[in-house]
């Protein structure tokens, strides 16, 4: 079968979208890990090996062969010139088709104004809370380290909101042995993953977890207590100004003795044309425009923290793929 020109341009959309399925697929049964390791794997072998079905097995690596993700010659599967690039970017291939492929699947629904209200939409928090734990590693905790290294005194309590699966707390608590972590969420599923990983690490007796939505909650023991609070990729769930200048002030009044709040996000894309989008922006920023959720540009997150009571002392610029930025706010 032979195809040209646009025929060839649609296919290669078509496959591209089941290779983006493959692709966290293969990153959830270990093959994208074999293959960055060993170098090549055989398809039958590792079928048996993780109790696959070994025609769908190749099935998988047919999809990421469409795409040159890998190679294939019979059963061997070797690393192909788009390798490197899906590995290092497989936790946003995770965050579209496990964590918000539901979002995805049901836009016709979503789209009509009639059916945009109450909780119209669905994501699955733990699929996407596991993405985030990677994705924050890359695209901002370079930046948070050097935001935390600078801190000029220790905290001795520290509150997460939106903490998911846990991770930047338990960094946290590994940089200050002597500290206390809180995690916030508003997903039980993300808060039931974070206490395992704190058990498993040997940190359950030092964090502890609230199930709460940071958007309206309310004094709790130990809030008070907090000196760092941190907030990363959910601020933007604050908005529009008038709600994200209200929490702002909230949380001020809830953790009156923070003495710094580290808050990253990501922001709204600004003169980069759609064709040129890099991977991840064009499908956080479709899904939160299905969700309803405003993404603030850097100027609109500037304009509101003296308002809602927060000194800006410092803005950490990344941009990798979704506009990040951490700002690190004092009380005024």
């Amino acid at each position: 079968m032979s195809i040209d020109g646009s025929e060839r341009a649609v296919a290669h959309i078509f496959n591209s979208a089941v290779a983006a399925s493959a692709i966290s697929a293969a990153w959830e049964v270990g093959a994208l890990d074999e293959l960055k390791s060993q170098g090549a794997l055989d398809a039958s072998e590792f079928a048996t090996a993780h109790g696959l079905d070994p025609s769908a097995t190749t099935g998988l690596f047919r999809a990421l062969a469409a795409v040159d993700i890998v190679e294939r010659a019979d059963n061997k599967v070797t690393p192909a010139v788009n390798f490197e690039e899906a590995y290092r970017t497989r936790s946003f291939f995770h965050w579209l088709t496990r964590g918000s492929g539901e979002l995805f699947r049901r836009m016709p629904e979503l789209l009509p104004e009639q059916n945009r209200t109450g909780d119209y939409y669905q994501r699955d928090s733990a699929a996407i809370s596991f993405a985030c734990r990677e994705i924050s590693s890359f695209c901002y905790d370079p930046w948070f380290d050097q935001a935390v290294e600078g801190l000029d005194f220790t905290p001795r309590v520290i509150a997460d909101l939106g903490c998911g699966s846990g991770e930047r707390l338990s960094q946290l608590l590994r940089r200050h042995p002597e500290a206390r972590g809180l995690g916030i969420d508003i997903a039980r599923p993300s808060l039931e993953v974070a206490a395992s990983a704190a058990h498993d690490a040997g940190l359950a007796d030092r964090l502890s977890f609230v199930l709460a939505d940071v958007r309206d909650m309310t004094e709790r023991p130990g809030f008070a207590e907090v000196e760092l609070l941190t907030c990363f990729m959910m601020g933007h769930d604050f908005w529009p100004r008038e709600r994200c200048v209200d929490i702002l002030r909230r949380l001020r009044s809830i953790f009156p003795a923070t003495r710094r709040f580290l808050l990253g996000d990501a922001t709204r894309t600004v003169g980069t044309a759609d064709r040129d989008l890099p991977t991840f922006t064009l499908g956080f920023e479709v899904a939160h425009d299905l969700m309803g959720t405003f993404i603030p540009r850097v100027t609109d997150w500037e304009s509101v923290f003296a308002e809602g009571g927060w000194r800006l002392r410092k803005k950490y610029a990344i941009d990798i793929a979704v506009g990040e930025v951490i700002f690190e706010l004092e009380q005024l």
